[in-house]
């Protein structure tokens, strides 16, 4: 009699389409279509604090958060319109651009959060949760709040998944460490970091060793000659952050207040364009504070932001933060 499989093994191994539509594969997407253009530019968000409202202050509202329907869930003002506005504006240049989600949220809820997305009208091409399960039972406690380990790992890992070296626009928040997270990857992709320098960085850092040896298996693979572009990091200041504490991160990364000011660097840089940003205007916020000026920017006459610095290194910030949230 063949020995039983434990749960874990069980639920990890089931069919792709059922583990997909349950959340506990990520959903692979297909091959681009015969003939097809490569893809220019990829997109890749977070979740959390980023598209959702979501709130896990405490322990009672993170209970909360499994039992939410599609319904319950709201989006952040202003995001699933920018999201479609960048693809619309994508598609006029006759650009097919790939979406990406990336959550450190378990993968039980996947299935409200998919729905909450088609109800938002959001195309994306792949969505990654965090297996809170296997880390429970494999006794990693810590790993249930790191999130540099695990965040940096997939990015590395779902960029070598995606052809043709395409310039990526990052997008994040302020609640835990995507500034610092975002830049180490930039840095990696733009080349200005080699995957020894990665790897001191990340143990400094308190990463476990499982990740590490991931991340640096990752980074080794990305190619020298056409590693990609990070050409913008997006921080939203769900916690309002004072825009001044990034700038050691250089002018790459720009902290926002709304998607309003995001949805106007995004028109400069040549993103959207003049029709796209009275749809974002109309569901983002109408008031916002004072100061909005982005760090390593200054305000034009128009309200908007120029870059005035060089995109700073990550290496250099990582010693403000920390890897957990």
């Amino acid at each position: 009699m063949a020995p039983r499989r434990s749960l874990l093994a069980r639920m990890t191994t089931l069919p792709v389409r059922l583990g997909e539509r349950i959340g506990l594969l990520d959903h692979v997407p297909p091959g681009l279509p015969e003939g097809a253009p490569p893809p220019r530019h990829t997109f890749r968000w977070d979740l959390d604090k980023t598209y959702l409202r979501t709130e896990f202050e405490s322990l009672r509202k993170m209970v909360r958060i499994p039992f939410e329907s599609a319904a319950d869930k709201v989006a952040l003002p202003g995001v699933p319109q920018l999201i479609q506005a960048l693809r619309r504006c994508a598609g006029a240049r006759g650009e097919r651009p790939l979406v990406f989600f990336l959550s450190a949220s378990p993968p039980q809820i996947g299935a409200a959060i998919r729905e909450k997305l088609a109800l938002d009208g959001i195309e994306y091409e792949g969505i990654t949760f965090k297996d809170q399960l296997r880390n429970l039972m494999r006794g990693r406690w810590r790993n249930l709040r790191e999130q540099v380990g695990y965040k940096l790992g997939e990015l590395l890992e779902s960029r070598l998944r995606v052809p043709d070296s395409p310039r990526e626009v990052l997008f994040g928040d302020d609640w835990e460490s995507d500034p610092l997270i975002y830049s180490l990857y930039a840095d990696v992709m733009n080349g200005a970091l080699a995957p020894e320098q990665l790897v001191e960085i990340i143990a400094r850092l308190g990463v476990d060793t499982a990740a590490v040896e991931r991340i640096a298996a990752a980074a080794k693979r990305v190619p020298e000659e056409t590693p990609g572009e990070v050409a913008r990091i997006f921080i939203n200041l769900e916690r309002r952050t004072p825009p001044g504490r990034f700038h050691a991160f250089g002018s790459r990364l720009v902290p926002a207040f709304n998607y309003l000011q995001t949805a106007a660097s995004l028109f400069e840089m040549g993103f959207l364009d003049e029709g796209a940003l009275p749809v974002v205007a109309g569901a983002a916020p109408s008031r916002q504070p004072a100061s909005t000026v982005s760090a390593g920017s200054t305000p034009s006459s128009s309200g908007r932001s120029h870059s005035v610095q060089a995109p700073g290194s990550a290496s250099t910030a990582s010693g403000r933060m920390s890897s957990t949230a």
